[in-house]
């Protein structure tokens, strides 16, 4: 068991950027911190990390988002491919624009009410039991219907996306991997998205239809990058840069053994990550 704790921050502080502050000032003045792929299952107590606007803890064991309420400056949090079940305790995180959830074992796509900065969502790949699909609470679907402009929902057995249309302002799509099959259901949901330019159906039913490409593109106004080619080069989600002049790891260089990668980028400098890992197992 692997707690994030201020003594653990501290400790993997770099003296030589330190200088002469002493702990205390340098916590508080923290805006970055980097804890991927370091076995942690459990956050602790960091409040002294007020300023802390960029938070990476991917690739962990975590269970539960907890102590997180004292950041109010957090814009990124990176909390793919842990052991996560449930969205919870981020209702104090009002400056929060981007929230990676993949990999993890989220069913329902919930408790986001209040985050009014949230422009992307990222909550691909979820480890669901066979047959499941990921469902949307109407409440946090409306509450995100003026701020999310990104949404990621690849590879969650979703046959249908009519709750979307309450998101009347997003512009990007992922929907990669999924089940969805009726044209007619997409050009719907096309009619209620206005601002909607980009669309990845790649891996779904729905592509095999005729002529389907032509249908939704008619229909849409604003549909300028269609994605919904049968084939896609395999590539990597990358661990995500932490900040400019830091080092990164190399794409999938922090996915475990048996780890299998795949997919596209949604933003080069940010949205890279690894592909969950099939090894684990559900949290009991």
């Amino acid at each position: 068991m692997v707690r994030l704790t201020l003594d653990l921050v501290a400790k993997s502080a770099n003296q030589k950027n330190r200088k002469e502050e002493n702990i205390t000032q340098y916590l508080k003045k923290i805006t970055h911190l980097n804890f991927s792929n370091r076995n942690i299952d459990i956050i602790d107590d960091l409040s002294l990390c007020k300023n802390l606007s960029v938070l990476y803890l991917y690739d962990n064991n975590i269970g539960q988002i907890d102590n997180l309420s004292f950041a109010t400056n957090l814009t990124h949090l990176y909390l793919q491919n842990n052991c996560i079940s449930c969205i919870e305790n981020l209702s104090s995180l009002k400056k929060l624009e981007k929230l990676y959830l993949g990999g993890n074992y989220i069913a329902v796509v919930e408790s986001l009410e209040g985050l009014g900065e949230l422009r992307e969502l990222h909550v691909e790949s979820q480890k669901l039991p066979l047959g499941e699909k990921l469902l949307f609470d109407p409440r946090t679907l409306q509450s995100l219907a003026n701020s999310l402009s990104v949404l990621n929902i690849s590879n969650n057995n979703i046959d249908e996306i009519k709750d979307l249309e309450t998101l009347e302002n997003l512009t990007q799509l992922i929907a990669v991997d999924n089940q969805l099959l009726h044209v007619k259901d997409l050009e719907l949901l096309l009619n209620r998205l206005p601002k909607l330019w980009k669309m990845d159906l790649n891996g779904n039913p729905v592509c095999l239809k005729p002529k389907y490409r032509d249908r939704l593109i008619v229909m849409s106004n604003s549909l300028g990058d269609f994605e919904s080619t049968h084939q896609r080069i395999p590539g990597y989600y990358g661990a995500p840069q932490t900040r400019k002049g830091a080092s990164a790891a190399r794409p999938g260089a922090s996915a475990k053994k048996n780890c299998n990668v795949r997919g596209q980028r949604t933003e080069p400098s940010l949205a890279e990550y690894t592909r969950p890992r099939k090894d684990r197992q559900r949290p009991s």
